[in-house]
């Protein structure tokens, strides 16, 4: 006797109601602060390339903050390691709740997204140190080009008018999550200085008194942001990047629901900063960061130096490929079947959307080449090339299939008895069917009243308007 067929599952299936609502709720911060940034990014480039460029150099250097304390550091720095601490924040939360209630939670549900994550991840990395490895380049770019920038990524989609389905929109979250979390690991082992370990112990005891207070259920933003600044200060001074005290603190918020409450600490906290770290913490680096000369030559010589063109390859060919490929081979050897609305020529738009690193690039960029201002301004040129190309690559792929998206989006909005849920989520409970059966006869029987109004009017020789 053969041994039973594994079941299949269904890839880019539809998500819970209570998913698909908290992922509306956050993605349209997002798509407002990514619209946000775009616009952040074109004034920056616009300063720094007009005679006015001088005053943007000026500001961006303008140094101020409490010498003592080691924290006289530039606007362009408090940009970097300060605003961004914020939205590395909110990226822990994020982690935290995918790990404890979403797309992570369920292992066998978690493969296919994670090893498509890493699989985007790895492949721009090789992509670079190949293009180095041949060209006698500089390797300690590799990792530049293997973020996704969620919010750049919402950005092209709102100005391209294209509104993807929940799946697609889940799957496209759950990759920058896993993104940022080894974005966060990447930058924390290769990107830390000489560690001060005093002031390391001192971030670590912080972080204890932060957790405890949590534990302890402890309320006040009063006792919380001091304690956070604390934290975060501690850390910059040890050597690690400061950002990483922004996910140390998110991952120790509880995300999960209890019975009786609506939503959990942090999703409530998450809500709250979401729009600040959107719409101001990354806007703001954005504008400090994105501002290099990119006329004159700057352009070509993004397609000529290894360095530069090693970006701009990975973010462009080696997302699309190792995104794509990654869920293609874990589909396969997992048995997931995709999702019969959807096809594989959605995942490959998919895949070339996550082509958008701008975000953490950036900042990583900084980091990788910090002793060459030239050649990070050549990287950050590299980044918003690569960027580009890539959103308008997805953008094309994206727009084939709009038709179908909106068919999908409308079926998921569809509220026909107005009880405030989707009908899709109700098709399968039998109270739904009674309301839709008296909805049905009711405005059959307006149309019946109707057409009755309409006879007696054309028999009494009247006109029915």
């Amino acid at each position: 006797m053969s041994a039973p067929t594994p079941p299949t599952r269904k890839f880019l299936g539809r998500l819970s109601l209570p998913e698909r609502n908290y992922l509306a709720d956050a993605l349209r911060a997002e798509t407002v602060g990514g619209v946000i940034l775009l616009v952040a990014a074109v004034v920056a480039l616009i300063w720094a390339n007009t005679p006015l460029s001088g005053g943007y150099v000026s500001l961006s250097e303008f140094h101020f903050g409490p010498a003592a304390l080691g924290l006289d550091l530039s606007v362009q720095h408090w940009a970097a390691d300060g605003l961004l601490a914020v939205f590395f924040f909110v990226a822990g939360i994020e982690l935290k709740r995918e790990l404890v209630a979403g797309e992570l939670r369920d292992p066998k549900a978690a493969v296919l997204p994670v090893i498509a994550a890493l699989s985007g991840m790895a492949v721009p990395a090789l992509v670079y140190v190949l293009v180095n490895v041949v060209g006698d380049g500089n390797l300690d770019g590799w990792a530049v080009p293997v973020a996704t920038d969620i919010a750049f990524a919402l950005a092209v989609l709102a100005v391209i008018g294209t509104s993807l389905p929940s799946a697609l929109r889940a799957f496209l979250l759950t990759l920058a999550v896993v993104d940022d979390l080894f974005a966060i690991l990447i930058i924390a082992i290769f990107f830390t200085s000489d560690l001060n370990f005093a002031a390391l112990g001192g971030s670590v005891v912080a972080l204890a008194v932060f957790w405890l207070l949590l534990r302890k259920g402890v309320r006040g933003w009063y006792v919380y942001v001091p304690l956070a600044l604390v934290v975060w200060g501690l850390m910059y001074n040890s050597g690690v990047h400061a950002t990483i005290a922004g996910v140390a603190m998110g991952l120790m918020l509880r995300c999960h629901r209890r019975e009786d409450e609506k939503q959990s600490p942090g999703e409530r906290i998450e809500h709250l900063v979401r729009p600040v770290s959107a719409g101001l913490a990354v806007p703001l680096f954005a504008l400090f960061s994105a501002g290099v000369p990119v006329f004159g030559g700057a352009l070509g010589e993004v397609f000529t130096q290894p360095e530069t063109l090693g970006i701009v390859l990975g973010l462009v060919v080696g997302k699309a490929v190792g995104i794509f490929g990654g869920t293609w081979l874990a589909a396969r050897f997992t048995r997931a079947e995709l999702n019969d609305d959807l096809a594989w020529p959605d995942v490959l738009a998919l895949a070339s959307l996550a082509g958008i690193g701008f975000t953490v690039s950036l900042l990583i960029g900084e980091l990788a080449f910090a002793t060459d201002p030239v050649l990070t301004d050549e990287v950050k040129t590299a980044v918003l090339t690569g960027s580009l190309i890539a959103a308008v690559i997805s953008g094309a792929l994206l727009k084939m299939r709009v038709r179908t998206y909106r068919v999908l989006c409308e079926e998921e909005e569809r509220d026909e008895d107005l009880d405030g849920i989707p009908d899709i989520y109700e098709q399968d409970d039998p109270a739904y069917h009674l309301r839709m059966a008296a909805l049905y006869e009711a405005k059959a029987a307006e149309h019946r009243r109707l057409a009755e109004h309409a006879g007696a009017a054309r028999g009494n020789g009247n006109s029915p308007a």
